[in-house]
């Protein structure tokens, strides 16, 4: 009885040494409005539009992560790291190209729909991959 007393003696004196706390409420001001207002716009990356697998003519399997607005592609397997294939930049007097590539000798050739497509990684030669 002596020891739950005392817990609570405890407890009363643990709330009598809270100070109250005013939390006002209303408008209040921005510090960071004027940085916000004049940032550049945001852009999103872009969304995966098709993940698909396919299997390659050396017989290893790729999977390819095909993005929305013609943005590219990730390719990435077992035995390698994603890495984000891109469309080749436009070069004036020359018809665009529709392959996607990447530093270090990637070259994708084909699209989401395709049940086909051209594949060429670093250290190998290009290839047909089937999904």
């Amino acid at each position: 009885m002596i020891r739950n007393l005392s817990l609570i003696a405890v407890g009363l004196l643990a709330l009598a040494a809270c100070k109250p706390e005013t939390i006002t409420g209303g408008e209040q001001p921005d510090p960071m409005a004027h940085e916000l207002a004049n940032a550049a716009p945001v852009e999103l990356p872009p969304s995966i539009a098709a993940s698909k697998t396919y299997r390659c003519k050396d017989n290893s399997l790729v999977q390819i992560d095909w993005l929305a607005e013609n943005k590219g592609a990730y390719v990435h397997g077992a035995d390698r790291t994603q890495t984000h294939v891109k469309p080749a930049e436009a070069v004036e007097g020359q018809p665009a190209s529709t392959d996607l590539t990447a530093e270090g000798g990637y070259v994708l050739k084909g699209s989401a729909t395709a049940s086909t497509v051209n594949l060429t990684l670093p250290g190998k030669g290009a290839q047909v991959c089937k999904g």
